[in-house]
């Protein structure tokens, strides 16, 4: 099991973790990050940026958390290389333990060799793995070694190995793969325990897990081979620049050259490689390369690359941020690049074009995309009509193939979601209507199970799609996305999603802190509040302006080519910022570049534009409060004072050595009448605050004019001074002079912060002095720490005890806050002990305080490029402080996160149970719903009050009927903020809602990342409809049905007689199921997918492919070409006598001739052994094929001994290899939803609901028994059986599921299990409060 922590045990660290990280807005991602990220079933996308982890919603594109990774002992926070989420699904083992978040862990590793173990919600690490090298991290991958155990396969360094213990972090097993260098490990999605990885020079090593001990760690070699001379250049080059002592991962050493695996999603054992420049397809099984081909000319090298879940096309992402799409050839294992798209628009980007780092998959969009489509042809549900209310829905014939999802992240901050469209023509659709329609007799039709056409609608996230059908003899309807010609289908991409993080390395912080003469930029006399934004100036030149309330980048605004070396605001909606470059080297001097950025419009004005280079380069600006004003300190030149208005004006330089400059901040803000009127008049009275100006008896002169304001001074020889502007007038405001004893000559003054009537300085030893301009009174002390760098005022309001509170930035990048009206401000000081390996380069305070319970926060840009909101607590009794980041007053967001994996347990499986039990689509409160809409209310709407059982479509057939509706109300809060679904998931489950508990199974599973159990549940119909057919065509007493055996022995004889590839004409449908083809068990199917494989190898050479060849075709029964193929081997082959003997046994099944033809070419005496899978091909050859899929189950090839008993065995002979196999895939293979699905088609339901409650899933065990009553009596009703048809013990078998009787006793077990966890489930819910973001 993975480390997971007890939900009751820590309730209050997670409040606690909430309010402490989740005001953090990481950096951009780079290619330190080695391109990692992982997007999670439930659509949770974790990608690392520097040293913080983020995690966004995909669906809304908005960011829900970020944190850093804790740092070493004394070390700077390294960058995070590697993230895997957990494996693990939504825990249900409610009456076995307590409820846990495991489902929401997440494996980080970063450069300095270490992995962790987090928890999403806790954002902190749980486990630390027993890394023993400073070796950074590659690549991370999980397996699974048993149904409850985990491993971590970890890449560390170039070339090493190594497989962790995820409970207790112990490595238990390595391999050293050097020379070479490991670039990537992945999991198979058929066998979750096997893992492979692939190295730069095509070493590739395959591994499959038989336990969780060293010596249950089977691994093999492999190698494919690849042109590596650009390989041997790069270790030259880097041979020769003399790299550091510790050897990096490849992601450091050879950034450009990436190499990348992935396993197939349709065919068991096909990967796919990306070197560089070539796509490499690799059969696992016969261990040799099936295809190959290098890159076209023109294209950039391959950056990763992406099997769709669903068709037989690969996306291959490339380096230079083009996205290209290849498609196999049918019949055959041939790609050719078929379109080329950008994933990084050229218009609105910078130059040089941001990298893309990473591209992801939305795998989900696949899994809905087959509900939909097998719930199609069933008539449109009434909820759609009755619950929805868009306008604009109408219908409309689509040409559709697929819709899928796809993520990429640039080095310049942005996510970008990219909505991928496959499209036909419409005249195939129009063909289509012509296919013939085949039924046989003893078909069964079942509701809901078919597949038809339904209307699309554009754009979001809208998953429905066109589909075109054909039924089969079976009366099954497969999506015929293989009919469409390579030249009838369109790819085309769109964006439908952007989220914009900082674009670059943050080097400038600014706060807006109007006063009240600064008035509103469109004019008028009204105040110009205080906004909760923060700017941020950039190392790329672009200026971030950040919201605080929401956590998010509001705008990003390209202003300066290079480096943004000063930005402050001028009122609350314009932004003065400034940047130099260095003129050529032979004329010298500087260009210096002066800007002002309206945030309304968005429009950049230069001002102060030269003709020539200037001597000086600009050192700061200084802004005054209410935004009129502008000091330009220039490097050893005078100082300029400007006026900001529509065109700036300079008003007089001032010629004096100054150190720093200071305007003046705004004083107590005036109390407001309103101050009652509530909370929807907060932010237009958000710190409405005065200028020094309004105080007027504090003054010196006893008053002055309301537009004059001053800032503090310090010279270079330490002199101290204080000047007022007033219209163009600069005059000394001949403040009361301090003590001499307070200039001190030993420090020069650096730092200084100026609010009337406090001028605060700081020094370049540590000193920090204040004084009373109007009183002359001074103090001073020293924080025996470096040098001072900044000094900032904490804002003021009325009823504060203190006005003195001070944040102090020093010169080795950390920070304290002092209180200069304590009677020891260095004993009662705020260190900073929050930030564990992180420097912080800028700080202001937050200037929203209206109250004096309001909380302090700074702002605080960090120098791993994030920013930060942190609160400083001051308990003013005990004179004690504390530092912990908190969110800011409310959560702002632009639309409800309907994610309910983010619920707590509880509520999450609450809600799952509310989705399989089936609720009426208007309680999700979405968009278009006609319920209490978000922010405004429909009239004559319902409400939520009364019976909420009324929601539910009827009355659940299993558990306490009161459960509903206490579940219903324990989901309330979510169902008022519409988070429970988004509008296009709450509109499919509104067409499904009513088409069968399966379809809602199915969809509860998907909502919750659980896709094999969806398709399990999609199967399921199938796999019963399986099992009834296998009772009809029972042996009987009386004369047999001619039809059936007439139709069995024709197909037969076609088999036998077919030759060379036999599958090209037959059923191309079913080969096009995606993602179903992993629970395949018909026999048709099985059979068609073999058959399929077979033109994939017929070019292979070598013995050993031949064999497999050989064995592939008697499986499949085309035993004339197995013969030829036989007969063909030399006589030097070491084979050559056991291909011959199997080639005469063959051929006397097939014909007199062709056995007189083997036995001619045969003439040498059989001695050798032969080998195991050769005795099969004998027993073939003699008809004992039961015997023959034992031998080949004993010796493991389990699926070929499914598909030799597809082409041979009927009834319960095939229902016996069915159940083995079952068997072996739950106990070996730890696949529960394929062993079930299996399971039902043998007709062996005791033991699927034995497996269910073994694994400790009593609502699924209960679902199980209704879905399996619920498609029986469909599958009854629309049968017609005469009592001359059918025995009475047949038709009882038919009419009765003897193993769901509700008077069996595993059935009654299973019920009572279902009402304890039950009433488990509502006391867990109601004691967990509430999810809030």
């Amino acid at each position: 099991m993975l480390a997971s922590p007890r939900a009751t045990a820590t309730a209050a660290a997670t409040s606690q973790a909430q309010e402490s990280w989740e005001s953090m807005l990481p950096g951009p991602p780079s290619r330190n990050n080695f391109g990692s990220a992982d997007l999670s079933p439930y659509g949770l996308m974790a990608f690392p940026a520097g040293s913080c982890i983020s995690i966004v919603d995909t669906r809304s594109m908005q960011l829900l958390s970020s944190f850093p990774i804790p740092p070493p002992p004394s070390s700077a926070a390294p960058f995070v290389t590697a993230l895997r989420w957990s494996p693990l699904p939504l825990s249900r083992h409610l009456l076995s333990s307590e409820p846990s978040s495991s489902h929401l862990l997440l494996a980080a590793g970063d450069r300095q060799g270490r992995i962790a173990l987090l928890d999403f919600r806790l954002k902190s690490a749980l486990l630390w793995f027993d890394t023993d090298s400073k070796q950074g991290i590659q690549d991370l991958c999980w397996a699974q070694a048993r149904p409850d155990s985990y491993l971590l396969a970890a890449i560390s360094g170039p070339s090493t190995l190594s497989l962790f213990n995820a409970s207790t972090g112990r490595c238990l097993w390595k391999y050293d793969a050097s020379p070479d260098y490991f670039s990537c490990v992945r999991r198979d999605p058929f066998d979750s325990r096997r893992l492979c990885a692939i190295a730069l020079r095509g070493f590739f090593l395959s591994i499959l897990l038989l336990g969780d001990t060293e010596d249950a760690v089977i691994a093999k070699e492999h190698h494919i081979r690849t042109d590596s001379t650009e390989l041997a250049k790069l270790e030259k080059d880097a041979a020769a620049a003399g790299s550091s002592a510790t050897p990096s991962p490849v992601a450091a050493a050879f950034p450009l050259y990436p190499v990348r695996l992935a396993f197939s999603h349709q065919w068991r054992h096909i990967l796919f490689v990306t070197f560089p420049r070539e796509l490499v397809v690799f059969d696992l099984q016969y261990e040799t390369v099936v295809f190959s081909t290098a890159l076209p000319r023109g294209c950039g090298k391959f950056l990763d690359v992406l099997p769709d879940p669903s068709n037989e096309w690969v996306y291959c992402a490339h380096l230079d941020g083009k996205l290209s799409m290849w498609k196999r050839k049918p019949g055959e294992q041939v790609h050719i690049m078929y379109s080329l798209e950008e994933l990084m628009p050229s218009v609105g980007t910078s130059v040089p074009s941001p990298s893309i780092l990473s591209v992801l998959l939305c795998q989900s969009d696949s899994t809905l995309q087959n509900i939909d489509k097998n719930y199609s042809d069933v008539p449109s549900s009434p909820y759609l009509r009755e619950d929805f209310d868009n306008p604009f829905d109408f219908c409309y014939e689509s040409n559709i193939i697929s819709k899928i999802h796809l993520i990429s992240i640039s080095d310049d901050g942005k996510i970008w979601s990219w909505l991928l469209t496959a499209e036909g023509h419409a005249d195939t659709q129009k063909d289509d209507k012509k296919l013939d329609l085949v039924s046989d007799d003893h078909s069964v039709s079942l509701p809901g199970a078919n597949s038809n056409t339904l209307v699309s609608s554009s754009g979001g996230r809208d998953l429905n799609v066109g589909r075109r059908q054909e039924r089969l003899n079976d009366n099954r309807s497969h999506l015929q996305s293989s009919i469409f010609d390579q030249e009838e289908i369109s790819m085309k991409i769109s964006l439908v999603g952007q989220l914009q993080l900082l674009s670059s390395t943050v080097t400038m912080l600014a706060v807006p802190t109007p006063s009240l003469t600064a008035t509103l930029a469109r004019g008028g006399n009204y105040p110009a509040a205080a906004v909760p934004l923060v700017a941020l100036g950039t190392q790329n030149g672009t200026i971030d302006v950040v919201d605080v309330s929401a956590n998010a980048v509001a705008s990003s605004l390209s202003v300066h080519n290079g480096i943004v070396r000063g930005l402050r605001w001028l009122g609350n909606s314009r932004l003065v910022s400034f940047s130099y470059t260095q003129a050529n080297e032979k004329s010298g001097g500087y260009i210096n570049k002066l800007v002002v950025t309206c945030l309304r419009s968005g429009l950049n004005k230069m001002f102060r534009v030269m003709q020539k280079p200037e001597r000086a380069p600009i050192r700061a600006l200084r802004t005054s409060s209410s935004g009129r004003y502008l000091l330009i300190l220039f490097r050893d030149a005078p100082v300029e004072v400007w006026a900001m208005t529509k065109n700036p004006i300079m008003l007089r330089s001032l010629a004096l050595p100054f150190t720093v400059l200071e305007w003046t901040l705004p004083t107590v803000p005036r109390p407001s009448k309103d101050q009652t009127s509530g909370a929807s008049g907060e932010a237009s009275r958000l710190s409405k605050t005065t200028s020094s100006d309004s105080t007027e008896a504090s003054s010196p002169e006893g008053s002055h004019d309301d537009t004059s304001e001053s800032f503090a001074f310090a010279l270079v020889n330490g002199a101290l001074g204080v000047f007022e502007v007033h219209g163009r007038r600069i005059r000394d405001f001949r403040p009361k002079w301090p003590s001499s004893s307070f200039v001190s000559s030993d420090g020069l003054i650096t730092a200084m912060a100026y609010r009337l009537p406090h001028v605060v300085m700081g020094d370049r030893i540590g000193n920090i002095r204040w004084w009373d301009v109007m009183t002359g009174h001074s103090s001073s002390f020293n924080t025996h720490r470096e040098g001072i760098r900044r000094i900032k005022f904490s804002p003021f309001v009325p009823g504060d005890q203190s006005r003195g509170r001070i944040a102090v930035l020093f010169h080795d990048n950390t920070f304290s806050v002092f209180d200069l009206d304590s009677p020891d401000p260095l004993a009662n000081s705020l260190l900073q002990p929050q930030f564990p390996g992180t420097l912080v380069l800028e700080l202001d305070w937050l200037p929203l305080r209206t109250d004096k319970n309001d909380p302090l926060v700074l702002c605080i840009a960090g120098a791993d490029s994030s920013f930060r909101l942190v609160e400083a607590n001051v308990n003013e009794k005990r004179n004690g402080s504390g530092v912990h980041i908190r969110n800011t007053k409310e959560r702002f967001r632009s639309m409800p996160i309907c994610c309910p994996i983010l619920f707590p347990s509880p509520h999450a499986l609450a809600l799952r149970m509310i989705l399989q039990l089936g609720v009426k689509p208007s309680w999700f409160n979405t968009c278009s719903t006609t319920i209490e809409k978000r922010p405004h209310l429909i009239p004559g709407a319902p409400k939520s009050t009364g019976d909420l059982r009324t929601y539910m479509i009827n009355i659940p057939p299993v558990g306490d009927s009161v459960v509903p509706e206490m579940l219903l109300k324990v989901l309330e809060p979510y169902r008022k903020e519409g988070c429970i679904l988004d509008d296009e998931r709450a509109k499919l489950y509104a067409s499904i809602v009513d088409k069968g508990c399966a379809a809602r199974f199915a969809f509860a599973a998907t909502i919750f990342g659980e896709s094999s159990e969806a398709l399990f549940w999609l199967q399921l119909p199938q796999a019963l409809k399986h099992l009834m057919n296998k009772l009809l065509k029972k042996p009987r007493k009386g004369p047999p049905v001619a039809t059936i055996s007439a139709v069995d022995e024709t197909s037969l004889l076609s088999r036998i007689s077919s030759r060379g590839k036999p599958t090209e004409e037959k059923g191309k449908d079913v080969l096009s199921q995606g993602q179903l083809r992993l629970m395949a068990f018909d026999q048709e199917e099985l059979w068609k997918s073999a058959s399929e494989r077979i033109s994939w190898h017929a070019n292979l050479e070598g013995e050993e492919a031949v064999q497999k060849r050989i064995h592939e075709l008697v499986s499949v029964g085309n035993l004339e070409v197995a013969v030829s193929l036989l007969l063909s081997t030399p006589p030097e082959s070491s084979y050559f006598y056991v291909n011959a003997l199997r080639a005469v046994a063959l051929s006397s099944a097939v014909s007199r001739s062709l056995h007189e033809l083997a036995v001619k070419v045969v003439a040498a005496n059989m001695v050798r052994a032969d080998r195991s899978l050769s005795g099969t091909h004998l027993l073939c050859a003699v008809g004992r094929y039961q015997e023959a899929c034992s031998q080949l189950q004993d010796a493991g090839c389990w699926t070929d001994a499914a598909t030799l008993a597809a082409s041979h065995l009927k009834g319960s002979d095939y229902a016996r290899v069915l159940q083995r196999w079952a068997g072996h895939v739950l106990h070996t293979e730890h696949n529960i939803w394929r062993a079930l699905i299996l399971y039902v088609a043998a007709g062996a339901l005791q033991e699927a609901l034995a497996a269910l409650r073994e694994a400790q899933l009593p609502d699924t065990a209960a679902m199980f028994i209704i879905a399996c009553r619920e498609i029986h009596e469909d599958i009854v009703s629309n049968l017609c059986i005469s009592d001359h048809e059918s025995s009475s013990s047949v038709k009882d078998e038919l009419l009765n599921l003897r193993a769901l009787d509700p008077k069996n006793e595993d059935v009654i077990a299973v019920e009572e299990y279902f009402g304890q966890y039950q009433r488990k489930l509502v006391h867990l819910c109601m004691d967990s409060q509430p999810f809030s973001d």
